[in-house]
């Protein structure tokens, strides 16, 4: 990862093209649509205090993504991922258009995106404020946290 991702505040454009480049989307708006479903949900997930906190080193273009949804949801990991899948598959929209919906995602590419876009929040995010908000998350929820702190992962595997 660029050096530059981990000054005080992380510029949007490296932020969006980081996340684009792990997850090996074509295009920039599905990273985008990518970072704001994980981060939507994670918002929900955790306490209005554990989103500012993983926020606050953000872009505001992406900090919101955390701070404009209601706070403190009790669900599972498995509920966590159907809600990302819904809103990464434009469920969410009513598209009426000539060349119809973007393509979809499956459910494993939902977790592996999800798993991408928290290792890069814990390469973001201070050590002390991540930890707390991981705290905020049950047992079940361990593979969401598989990629953070790995030696080689996937993204750094294909470019060898």
């Amino acid at each position: 990862m660029s050096e530059d991702l981990t000054e005080e505040k992380t510029n949007y454009v490296d932020f969006i093209g980081e996340v684009q480049h792990r997850i090996e989307a074509g295009r920039q708006a599905e990273a985008v649509r990518a970072t704001r479903a994980v981060l939507n949900t994670i918002g929900e997930r955790v306490d209005e205090g554990g989103a500012t906190d993983i926020a606050s080193p953000l872009p505001m273009e992406i900090d919101r993504y955390l701070l404009e949804v209601d706070h403190g949801h009790q669900y599972d990991f498995d509920e966590f991922v159907q809600r990302v899948h819904e809103r990464m598959n434009y469920e969410d929209l009513d598209l009426d258009t000539s060349y119809g919906q973007p393509s979809g995602v499956d459910e494993s590419d939902t977790v592996f995106r999800i798993k991408a876009i928290t290792a890069l929040l814990s390469e973001t995010v201070p050590g002390g404020q991540i930890a707390n908000v991981e705290e905020q998350f049950p047992e079940d929820y361990e593979e969401m946290f598989e990629l953070v702190g790995v030696e080689t992962t996937p993204w750094e595997q294909r470019q060898t």
